[in-house]
């Protein structure tokens, strides 16, 4: 028995030898960085952005120590890797934060390959620096070893934005509506630009319907970057010469933005997604998501040339590039600016007055059908006499018919299919397949998932099935299941959910073949199905991608039945608490017109659901008074468009020896000393009118009617108010800087001002 004993302990120490450690030191620590002329903070990580390269081979341990020297608390999720749930990296749910000045130990051994990356999962950090490439070689003895692609020179790219603006603030202007970002992409989509394309009645059909102007992507940013530069020859890939290939193995550590990638040497070959392989498919661009990965090959086609690898944002405001060769620049065709009125016509078509989309009979998944394409000049023509000339339609209607001729006709999936509309191949999801059979266990109990995404753009909530991170409890699942999720995209802006600790099936129509993934983007109006294997214990977070939408509430947590408890928990439901905080946040939101007749102000503070706000009006003697109404509400519905509120209403306006008000209804009202209590109810009427309905203490009632924010020109906007106190007023506003404005207005009781609109 000692013998067998000793045996037993030898080859136990032979296998840990034969281990290969492979250990980092990641040091994160404030800096200062200047992408545009001015100095901004960031966080770079062993004095670099992107963080480092971490490299590993198939059979390694990771121990990676993190030296956290910030100021605050920080976490690091090694994004599409299997591992044990406490080195996930997500703070509350998987381990407490890294606390400032201290030093976290992650370890967990490599069992998988390919193309992955790691990021912040602490507040808005990854906006600011906190994310990089990991490359996870396959071993030389791999079954899987594909000769001509695992063996080509590779380079890492990184792909990110950057903004200036802090990204709390960023988050607090998203989640009031701010037009600023609108303003500096050109995409407002004013009246004047709706009149001057002939799209004034798509743009009033717009606002009919309770919409917003028509947008792809939710951030102005200031750059795009590649591996941190805005424009950068890799140099040490200068040697390439005619029919040499590179392997690009692209990681898109963006917040918020997907990217189009372009190359100006012809076909890009698609050999991976997610960090898993795939047949190779040959195509012309990528629509890369935010988080996904691919692995691209492309071919040096032409000596003493630098061929141009491009990467424009969805919105197409900007671009970066690196170039593959060296000598003269070669480059690729830019992606011309999009159409939006056509692509507001489209959405027009799209949204029921409810807010619900409608499918119109078609059957959507996959990215087969890109509903945007109308908004592509290189597959829909450019614009003629401000109508857009409508794509071809396969043979179902002639050429030339624009969007408004085709109300009455029946809308079929050739219409939104760019591949089938142009010489432009794109690729899509439908068109991956796996190299080898990815069938699940048929014996497996099978637990099936459906979920709604929804949204609401002009309060910036975004949530599965009408529910936020807060407001939903754990998912529960048990080891050994067969886990299959039907996710339908309500909302009108694209989604990339990822799944921690696991990858799933894409049941794409490829069969026994169907690729593994860990982020499916879904599409407005899309259905797409994945199916996993529970087979890693632990609470494991799944959520939308980007950035701003997981912090607004968008995800879950899938939680195994009867798991044992995780050591680095050790209060779960203060953590649980602390984890669904995010969504809780609340968003200030201020403005003061200071002007010739007065001042006017605005003191907000709104949440997921509820609303805090103080309006006042000031006047400089008796005869104007002043005026405050607070409201304390909390938004009903799929779409918000109804609050109740409770409130008070303080006034006082000096009247004239025995002069008494009568509103519409015939009550009395002096504005002298009134200091009443109310209740009421504001609900978004067609047109983005807010009606207003409000009984007081003393019995008296009001009806409100306001539209604000009306953009008459890119930076001119409207504001009109109606009551039934006989109170009106309308005025006119000039955006000269985010938080500057030049303003002038008529007020039924303090005349007319002209001034200037300070927000925040």
């Amino acid at each position: 028995m000692k013998k067998i004993i000793t045996v037993l302990l030898l080859l136990g120490s032979l296998s840990l030898q034969a281990q290969n450690i492979v250990r980092y030191d990641l040091y994160v620590r404030d800096t200062i960085v200047n992408f545009t002329g001015k100095e901004k903070r960031a966080i770079a990580v062993n004095g670099q952005i992107p963080m480092p390269t971490l490299t590993f081979t198939e059979g390694d341990i990771a121990e990676i120590y993190v030296h956290n020297e910030l100021e605050e608390e920080t976490s690091l999720h090694w994004h599409g890797l299997f591992l044990p749930n406490k080195e996930d990296g997500v703070p509350y749910l998987t381990q407490m934060p890294i606390k400032p000045h201290t030093v976290h130990k992650y370890t967990f051994p490599i069992i998988q390959h390919g193309t992955h990356w790691y990021h912040s999962h602490f507040g808005l950090q990854e906006q600011i620096g906190m994310y990089g490439s990991m490359i996870l070689n396959k071993r030389a003895d791999d079954k899987t070893f594909r000769k001509g692609i695992d063996d080509l020179p590779t380079i890492p790219i990184v792909l990110s934005e950057w903004t200036d603006l802090k990204p709390e603030n960023l988050h607090r202007m998203l989640h009031n509506a701010s037009d600023w970002f609108a303003i500096k992409k050109g995409t407002t989509q004013s009246y004047a630009e709706a009149i001057q394309t002939g799209h004034l009645k798509t743009k009033l059909h717009n606002e009919w319907k309770r919409m917003l102007a028509m947008d792809v992507s939710d951030v102005y940013y200031d750059k795009f970057l590649i591996n941190g530069k805005s424009e950068n020859e890799d140099t040490s890939l200068k040697g390439l010469k005619a029919g040499d290939k590179v392997r690009l193995r692209i990681s898109n550590g963006g917040a918020s933005s997907y990217f189009w990638l372009t190359y100006a040497g012809g076909k890009i070959t698609v050999v991976a997604n997610d960090g898993n392989d795939v047949e190779p498919v040959d195509v012309d661009r990528i629509l890369i998501a935010v988080s996904e990965t691919y692995d691209a090959v492309v071919t040096i086609p032409a000596d003493n040339t630098a061929f141009e690898f491009l990467v424009t944002p969805e919105d197409r405001t900007k671009s970066a590039s690196i170039y593959l060769g060296e000598g003269i620049k070669q480059l690729t065709s830019p992606l011309p600016k999009l159409k939006y009125f056509e692509g507001m016509e489209m959405m027009n078509g799209m949204m029921k007055m409810n807010g619900d989309l409608d499918q119109m009979g078609m059957n959507m998944s996959m990215q087969q059908m890109d509903m945007n394409v109308v908004m592509y000049p290189e597959i829909t023509g450019a614009a003629e006499n401000g109508k857009d000339m409508i794509m071809e339609m396969g043979g179902e209607a002639p050429s030339g018919h624009n969007m408004d001729q085709m109300d009455g006709m029946q809308m079929n999936e050739e219409m939104y299919n760019s591949n089938e509309l142009s010489d432009i191949t794109t690729l899509n999801y439908a068109m991956l397949k796996s190299p080898f059979v990815t069938t699940l266990p048929e014996e497996a109990p099978l637990k099936e998932l459906h979920f709604t995404l929804t949204g609401n753009m002009n309060r910036y909530v975004w949530s599965l099935d009408n529910k936020v991170i807060s407001e939903s409890d754990k998912i529960l699942i048990k080891k050994g299941e067969k886990v299959k999720v039907t996710l339908y995209n309500n909302s009108m802006m694209r989604h990339p959910m990822h799944l921690h600790g696991h990858d799933f099936r894409l049941l794409n129509g490829q069969g026994d073949y169907a690729p593994l993934k860990n982020v499916v983007d879904i599409m407005p109006m899309e259905t797409d199905v994945f199916e996993f294997e529970a087979n890693s214990e632990g609470d494991w977070f799944f959520h939308c991608h980007i950035l701003y939408h997981m912090m607004s509430g968008m995800g879950r947590v899938f939680s195994y039945e009867n798991q044992e408890p995780n050591p680095l928990i050790p209060n779960p439901q203060l953590a649980l608490k602390k984890l669904k905080g995010d969504d809780r946040e609340f968003h200030l939101m201020a403005e003061n017109d200071f002007a010739t007749n007065g001042n006017d102000g605005e003191l907000m503070a709104q949440s997921t659901r509820w609303s805090f706000g103080t309006e006042w009006r000031l006047g400089y003697n008796d005869m104007h008074g002043y005026e405050t109404e607070t409201h304390i509400g909390r938004y009903i519905g799929k779409m918000q468009w109804l609050m109740p509120f409770v409130g008070f209403d303080w006034r006082y306006r000096k009247l004239a020896h025995n002069e008494v008000e009568e509103n519409l209804f015939g009550q009395k009202n002096t504005k002298d000393k009134r200091s009443v209590l109310s209740v009421g109810v504001n609900y978004t009427l067609p047109l983005l009118v807010m009606a207003q309905a409000e009984i007081f203490t003393d019995g008296n009632v009001r009806l409100q009617f306001e539209r604000n924010d009306m953009p008459l020109t890119a930076r001119l906007r409207m504001n009109l108010m109606w009551n039934t106190d006989k109170e009106y007023m309308g005025g006119l506003r000039y955006i000269v800087t985010r938080n500057l404005g030049i303003t002038s207005h008529y007020d039924s009781d303090m005349g007319f001002g002209v001034g200037l609109n300070v927000n925040y």
